[in-house]
């Protein structure tokens, strides 16, 4: 597979004395669904900084869609990246929630005839359609972020990075949007790095890279690092709601797989309930 994201021995620290990311490696797969699972403080939002080329690197290498990233290259590299993050107020520059989303569309020279049908259907992806005409100023949080959402998925990029983005929604509104960018990953074989703690998020990606403390634990595909029921606790983060539960099924003589997949987890219970 073709990597799109190549970190080689990255290192950065915001004072001379403690460095916040230490020596880390790791790369990531075009049209992947990589998760940067971490407690917070880990490092993990540095990471995305790092990526966009908002922090300068102490150390290491950096290099987005085959382009090493340097100050020459900057704007190059970004031009491939959409990143949302945690706050969305520092994102907004339009007058209105359609000017907001239509500010990137504008950067990257779309056919002004093709913008409003762009603008349309990503807010309607992310439930803020009717709220078109409104100030971004005067949304609420969950509001504002699916804004910021929808502006960067409208620009379509090859690679979008979510740094706790969905932190700021109701659970339904988290389920949507996170279905949503999943579905943007198949259709569109879009290279989603989610930057989260949501351990129910990771268990949902193709790949996870586990942080602590500015270093790599683990990395894996989900069903070989968030089983290690001690190692995860140790991080002081979650076990995956289904493992719970298979596991104690299993701790109760019941035959049932041992699995991270609430939906694998359901079908499975209901299979033994029809054998019954």
């Amino acid at each position: 597979m073709e990597k799109i994201i190549d970190v080689q021995h990255l290192s950065f620290g915001y004072d001379e004395d403690t460095l916040t990311i230490d020596d880390i490696s790791f790369s990531i797969e075009k049209g992947s669904y990589t998760t940067i699972l971490g407690h917070n403080g880990s490092g993990k939002s540095t990471i995305a900084k790092l990526l966009m080329g908002l922090l300068e690197k102490k150390s290491g290498e950096i290099v987005i869609g085959g382009i090493p990233l340097t100050e020459e290259t900057l704007n190059q590299v970004r031009s491939q990246i959409g990143i949302v993050f945690q706050n969305p107020d520092n994102q907004f520059i339009g007058a209105t929630v359609r000017d907001d989303i239509a500010f990137g569309l504008e950067n990257n020279c779309v056919d002004p005839a093709l913008m409003d049908d762009i603008i349309n259907e990503y807010a309607k992806k992310v439930n803020m359609y009717e709220f078109l005409d409104h100030e971004p100023t005067k949304l609420s949080g969950g509001q504002k972020q699916r804004v910021a959402i929808a502006g960067i998925l409208a620009m379509s990029p090859s690679i979008i990075i979510l740094d706790e983005a969905t932190s700021m929604l109701d659970p339904k509104g988290r389920n949507e949007i996170n279905a949503l960018v999943h579905q943007l990953n198949k259709d569109k074989n879009m290279t989603i790095v989610s930057i989260t703690h949501d351990i129910e998020e990771a268990a949902l990606s193709d790949y996870v890279i586990l942080l602590s403390d500015g270093h790599i634990v683990d990395e894996g595909r989900p069903e070989e690092v968030l089983m290690k029921k001690e190692e995860i606790e140790s991080l002081a983060l979650d076990i995956p709601f289904a493992y719970k539960i298979s596991h104690g099924l299993q701790k109760m003589g019941i035959s049932i797989t041992e699995q991270i997949d609430r939906e694998k987890l359901v079908n499975e219970l209901c299979r033994l309930h029809l054998k019954k």
